[in-house]
Order: C-alpha cells, then structure tokens, then sequence
C-alpha cells in the first residue's frame, strides 16, 4: 500500500506548500470587498461562513468524476495514483483556484466572461456557447447516474430508473431556482462532511484489512491495452484536473466573505476530491484480486455503480455500505444540480440579464431542462465519453487564461502555463486518438498532440507575453 500511502501525503504537503505559493502569487487581498457583500441580491450573491463554502465547493466539483473515474482510471494501474496527486496539487488545484479568484476580482463573473476578458472576445463567444453546451452535458450525466445508482439499490422499494430519473429531474428544476442560501447553502455542507467521512471509512477499512497493490509499473494494465497517453488523463478527469470545476467556482465566488478563504475553498476542495480519487481507485484496484478481476467485475456488474455497490456493502457492512452509497449519490446529485445554476448564471451574464426576479430566472431554466430531458433518452456512455475531452479541453482554456492574466500584472505566468501546455497535449492527443474523436492511430496521435502544445505555446508567446512587454 505504500504507492497509496505516498499519494495522500503529496496531497496533504502540497496544500500546505504549494498551494501556499500559488496563494502568495495571486496575493489575495482582504482589503478588497468581494462581491458576495458589494454585489448581495439574496438570491446568487449571498455572503456564508467559509467552513460552508467549502463543503458546498467540495460538492458542486466532486460529481461521479473522482469515484467512477477513479474506478475506471483504476485498470491502468497504480499509475492512476501517480496523475491523481501530481495533478491535483500541480495542475487542478491551480486551475480551481484561478477560476475562483480571478472570478472573484471580476464581480462573480462566469467563467466565460473571464476567459473573454484575457483572451480575447471572440474566444468568449466560443466559451459562452462552449460552458453551456458543457453544463448541459454535465447535468444530464449527473442526472442519470445517481438514477442509475438509486434504482440499483433498491431504496425506498424503488427500482426503476425512470422514477428516480424523474426525481432527480424535478429536484434539480427547484434548486436551480431557488436562491443558493435557501437549499444548497442548507443541506450541501451535511452532504459534503458525509462524503468525506464515508470516503474516509473506505480509505480506514483498505489500509487495516491487509490489502496490496499490484507492482508499480509504467506500462499500461488495462485490459483492453488502452494506452496511458492520453486515455488516463481525461479518464481520471474530477480527481485531477477538471474544467467543469471552472464552471462551479463562480457560483462560490459569490458567496466568499474574504479573498484570503480561496486556498482552502478553492485549492483545498481540489486537494479533497483528489484524497476521494485516491481512495476510490486504491479500492478498486485492490478489492477484486487484481486489474484484471476489476475489468471482470465492471462488466457483470453494472459499471462504475455496480463496483461501488459492491465494495461499499463488503468493507462497511450492510448499514455502512448504504450510507456510503448515499454519500457517493449525493456527490454527482449536487454537482448535476449546480450544473444546471452555473449553465443560467452563464446565459444571464452573457445577456446582462439580472437573476432577482424569479420569472427571469423560469425563463433561462426552462429550455435547458428541455434540453437535458432530451438527452437523458441517449446512452449514458456515449455523452460521458464526449463530456471527457470537452472537460479537460475547458480545463486548457482556463489554464492559459490564467496564464494571461498573471502577463498582464507582470508576474510570472509558468505555475499555469506548465500545466497549460500538458493539457493541450492531452486534449489534442485524446481527440485523434478516441473512438469518439477521429479514432486514428497512437503514432498519428502522439506526435499531434505534441505539436498542438508547442504551437500553442508559442502562439501564447506571440500574442500575449510579447504583446504585454511592448
């Protein structure tokens, strides 16, 4: 377990080392009145203690991402542990952490706005188009799966997934609506603290049942021999780096007392789903003998919810494995949820469209759920699988414009740009190599991705750092 062990502690130090320097960099300012006081309207901008922040942030970024993708992540190996804690303190923690603060220091603005704001307005017409196309991709993911998961568990004597479907959809029409302070900023942090606390549980039961790891290797172990680039970095998506977390930081940047809670809400959730990532893939790797048994155990049971059912019921008991499975429900139900608010936000800045009346609010809500019920009738795998290059292709975007704006107060810009420039490898690599993509080989691939990354960066040179000298 020692590969295990290893991670959560680069997790740990790198909160409170590198996220300390990425903190001191930006310079948070507490002397700046934030937006959720200079801007309060009682429905979307509502000041709320930090510890609540937190665990509110924690829920809208920690979806089906760090536990079905850590699941899934879990067949190439302890490699998984490798991308989960270096890009988590290195290149998600990073990016959570710009897209709130600098949504901060831009009155709460979503991210669409923001990138426009750097990167020109043409690129914000695309990101406006680009975060709500996403959202909605989001939220119906997150409306199925909890569905999926509810009507496999039986509860309340309910095992259909239509029902549930029908369910989920309603809650999540209400608490678009609602103002945030009214239902998320009531029950989140009481599903938030459960989600650690039964992720916990798991992590306790693996390292004192004597469980080990497979031997650390660099060579793939997926079943299908799927490759590790750039397959694992858009597989393990939430507990590493994650653009729909751009989308959700907004919402909480609303909400921020002080600048100088940003490292613990913004980096410190990544830092946390990372953890839930770490725990999630170790118990998958671990529980059914092997990378091989955990491909065989995805396909008789079910998928992702199915394993973690199964995992949940044989480490906590009957009692705990219910309330895990509740905690593993209520992330994706939480995110899904604000998937949908963060999509209004993003149409009603865009437009300028003020949030306070409620009709205004109907009018925005009403044919995204459209939308989404929609797509809820297409195959689950399907949407997933475009959602993952869309995903880590927003993360991209919001990492060079991170990078734009440290140019733009003459300070170094590579904490960002590092990271930047491996994720346009990753998202260009993923989408020639995919079967969703172009579906062309590794050799093809590879070398795409790599000349995407330099152009980029170079492209970035030109007309930003140089620009900003002259």
């Amino acid at each position: 377990m020692i590969q295990f062990i290893i991670g959560i502690i680069v997790l740990v130090v790198g909160y409170f080392v590198y996220g300390k320097i990425v903190d001191d960099h930006f310079g948070a300012d507490d002397s700046i009145t934030t937006p959720a006081y200079r801007l309060e309207d009682g429905v979307d901008f509502v000041p709320m203690r930090r510890s609540k922040v937190f665990l509110i942030q924690l829920l809208n970024i920690a979806g089906l991402g760090p536990i079905f993708g850590a699941i899934q992540g879990a067949l190439f190996g302890p490699m998984a542990f490798v991308w989960i804690a270096l890009g988590s303190v290195f290149a998600g923690g990073v990016h959570d952490y710009f897209s709130g603060m600098l949504s901060i220091r831009h009155d709460g603005h979503s991210i669409s706005e923001i990138v426009g704001t750097y990167l020109g307005e043409g690129v914000r017409k695309i990101m406006r188009v680009f975060s709500v196309v996403l959202l909605v991709l989001v939220g119906t993911v997150f409306m199925s799966g909890p569905a999926g998961i509810l009507a496999n568990m039986k509860l309340f004597g309910l095992g259909n997934v239509d029902i549930w479907l029908a369910i989920v959809f309603v809650y999540y029409f209400i608490a678009t609506i609602l103002p945030v302070d009214k239902l998320i900023g009531k029950i989140y942090p009481i599903f938030g603290l459960s989600l650690l606390i039964m992720a916990g549980g798991i992590g306790f039961k693996l390292l004192t049942s004597g469980y080990q790891l497979p031997a650390f290797t660099t060579s793939t172990l997926h079943p299908q021999g799927l490759p590790i680039w750039a397959i694992l970095f858009t597989t393990i998506a939430c507990g590493a780096i994650s653009g729909f977390h751009a989308t959700q930081s907004p919402m909480m940047a609303r909400c921020m007392e002080k600048e100088s809670y940003g490292r613990s809400i913004f980096y410190g959730s990544m830092i946390a789903e990372g953890i839930i990532a770490m725990i999630w893939a170790a118990a998958a790797m671990i529980f059914f003998g092997g990378i091989p048994q955990l491909g065989e155990a995805l396909s008789s049971s079910g998928g992702p919810a199915g394993v973690v059912n199964i995992i949940s019921t044989n480490l906590l008991g009957t009692v705990g494995g219910i309330l895990a499975m509740l905690g593993v429900v209520a992330a994706p139900i939480t995110s899904g949820d604000t998937a949908f608010r963060s999509a209004r936000l993003t149409m009603a800045d865009a437009a300028n469209f003020k949030q306070e009346p409620i009709k205004n609010r109907l009018m925005l809500a009403v044919p995204l759920f459209i939308v989404a019920f929609g797509l809820t009738r297409i195959d689950f795998d399907i949407i997933w699988r475009y959602f993952a290059w869309a995903n880590q292709t927003l993360a991209m975007i919001v990492l060079w414009t991170a990078s734009a704006y440290l140019v733009s107060k003459d300070k170094s810009h590579w904490m960002s740009t590092i990271p930047a420039t491996f994720m346009t490898a990753v998202s260009i690599t993923y989408l020639v190599q995919a079967p969703e993509g172009f579906n062309l080989s590794t050799t093809i691939a590879y070398p795409a991705g790599i000349i995407a990354a330099v152009g980029t960066l170079l492209l970035f040179f030109n007309k930003i750092v140089n620009k900003n000298s002259k």
